[in-house]
C-alpha cells in the first residue's frame, strides 16, 4: 500500500523539527516487530509522510493506517513535547489520509522511488517546452 498521512492543520512539522522524521522511522520499525506490516519506505515533507506498506492480507487498509497513525502519535507526543505547541488541538494527524494499493511490477519502484525522494527540493534543470504564443 501506499499511504499518505498528513499532519494535523497542515503544520510544518517534519522540516520545523528534524527529530519528528526519525522517530517516525524507529516506530515503524517497532511496528514491524509487532504487527505482520513491512515498511518498504517512508519518505516524509514538510507536512506529510509518504509510507509504502506490505502486509498480510488479513489487515484491512483502515486497520493498517488506523495503526499507524495511532502508535506514531502517541509516541511523538511522548519523546518531542515541542510538537505540541505546533498542533495546540492535541492531535498529530489530520482524520484523513489516502491509501492506494500498488502493484508488484513497475507501480512498485515508481512508488518507491517517489516515496524515497519526498522532501527533496524539485530544480527544472531543463525546459525544452514551446511556450504557448511564441512568436506571435
Amino acid at each position: 500500500y501506499h499511504l499518505v498521512c498528513p499532519a494535523k492543520y497542515r503544520q510544518i512539522v517534519f522540516k520545523q523539527i528534524k527529530s519528528v522524521e526519525e522517530i517516525i522511522k524507529e516506530i515503524c520499525l517497532d511496528i514491524e516487530k509487532r504487527y505482520d506490516v513491512h515498511f518498504v519506505e517512508i519518505g516524509a515533507d514538510s507536512d506529510h509522510v509518504h509510507f509504502l506498506i506490505q502486509s498480510v492480507p488479513t489487515y484491512s487498509p483502515t486497520k493498517i493506517t488506523q495503526t499507524v497513525k495511532s502508535i506514531t502519535a502517541r509516541v511523538i507526543f511522548q519523546h518531542v513535547p515541542e510538537v505540541k505547541k505546533l498542533l495546540w488541538g492535541g492531535e498529530f494527524w489530520t482524520k484523513g489520509f489516502y491509501i492506494n494499493t500498488v502493484g508488484k511490477a513497475a507501480n512498485e519502484q515508481a512508488i518507491s522511488n517517489y516515496v524515497k525522494n519526498q522532501g527533496l527540493e524539485y530544480k527544472q534543470i531543463y525546459n525544452n517546452q514551446p511556450k504557448l504564443f511564441e512568436g506571435l
